[in-house]
């Protein structure tokens, strides 16, 4: 499995937490790569601009980016290269332009950690993946409550599908054996 954007690590230590999963993670960060090497000695983690990977194509299994790419200058290079290097699944989390959260931190440029984000929309995803010839491509919206609580938890399973505007997208796909991007 490869993580695009990994940053610190977060969530590549909890992919590669799971049995049998080598995960490698690629950021152009590299204070943020130095932090994840010491934080975990299992991962592979490696200096890489998400618009230019240094992989061969159909290099892994499975291509993640968590709120990575929204960040990138040329997103759409960036989720080609994702493509290009996908044998089978990727997901990718971005930020909801249809959402509250850009309400409140992404118009104007942005706020805070926002700053420079591009915020995307549903049709501008799917209308990007057919481009580039994604299969099985599935859109859903995000909704995180902090808490944590068992409510919480409930509230963020069901309300997506009820209220589409979460602060993030979820899309994923599988990429086409036909014709690679």
């Amino acid at each position: 499995m490869l993580d695009v954007g990994c940053g610190t690590g977060w969530f590549t230590r909890r992919f590669a937490a799971r049995p049998g999963l080598q995960v490698t993670g690629v950021d152009v960060d590299a204070e943020s790569l130095e932090f994840a090497r010491g934080r975990d000695a299992s991962c592979a983690y490696l200096r890489a601009d998400a618009r230019d990977l240094p992989f061969a194509d159909g290099s892994f299994d499975c291509v993640v980016s968590v709120a990575a790419l929204c960040f990138v200058v040329d997103w759409r290079v960036a989720l080609k290269e994702v493509l290009r290097v996908t044998r089978s699944r990727f997901a990718i989390g971005l930020l909801n332009r249809n959402s509250l959260l850009w309400r409140e931190k992404g118009q104007d440029g942005g706020s805070g950690a926002y700053r420079g984000a591009h915020w995307h929309t549903n049709r501008e995803l799917r209308t990007e993946l057919e481009r580039l010839h994604a299969r099985n491509i599935r859109i859903r919206s995000g909704i995180l409550l902090p808490s944590g609580s068992p409510l919480a938890r409930t509230a963020e399973r069901i309300l997506p599908s009820l209220l589409p505007w979460g602060g993030f997208i979820v899309v994923a796909g599988n990429v086409s054996s036909v014709r690679r991007v």
